[in-house]
């Protein structure tokens, strides 16, 4: 369990979520703010989740974790801190199914997971990243008390096309992450 709240409970994804991760993944929303992960079968979703790119800091502490609503254990979304070595930046990553969207749900687990950031894995300063036109967001991460920072690029090519909002600005990668070496 990495962390639970009066709604939520926040743990590790394990293989037995593939079918939820499938989902997920591939609903339109998810591929329009996050990208398109390539799953297109439970084989995929199970690989993915044992080595792609939202667990394989898993040793770490760090990755995607599912959301249960604790009134019935059903998996609503994905909430983590990532570090993205490319920018040398930790961040709370979310995603929640569409029909789940707008009850607060986010800004909970959002919320836990960046406690448990602080907390447990010892990250000063965690920052959100987003699409220039995800409204939702950008109204969420500045809900938890980010600030608009800078834009960057994620696809690595030279378009700045994410936008980069942080707690305290943007500080050295040492006080970013302080445990994850």
């Amino acid at each position: 369990m990495i962390a639970e709240t009066s709604r939520l409970k926040i743990r590790q994804l394990t293989v037995d979520d593939a079918a939820f991760v499938l989902r997920l993944t591939n609903e339109p929303s998810t591929i329009e703010n996050i990208g398109d992960k390539g799953l297109r079968t439970i084989d995929d979703a199970e690989q993915f989740i044992l080595e792609g790119p939202w667990t394989e800091q898993h040793d770490q502490g760090y990755g995607q974790f599912a959301i249960e609503l604790k009134t019935d254990n059903e998996l609503i979304g994905v909430c983590g801190i990532l570090y993205r070595t490319k920018l040398e930046l930790t961040d709370v990553g979310f995603a929640l199914l569409p029909a789940f969207w707008r009850q607060g749900f986010a800004f909970e687990a959002a919320s836990a997971v960046m406690d448990y950031g602080h907390d447990v894995l010892g990250v000063y300063n965690i920052t959100g990243l987003t699409s220039d036109s995800n409204m939702a967001s950008i109204s969420l991460l500045e809900k938890l008390g980010m600030r608009y920072q800078k834009m960057v690029s994620m696809s690595g090519d030279r378009v700045a096309d994410t936008r980069v909002y942080s707690e305290f600005g943007l500080t050295s990668s040492t006080s970013q992450k302080a445990s994850a070496d």
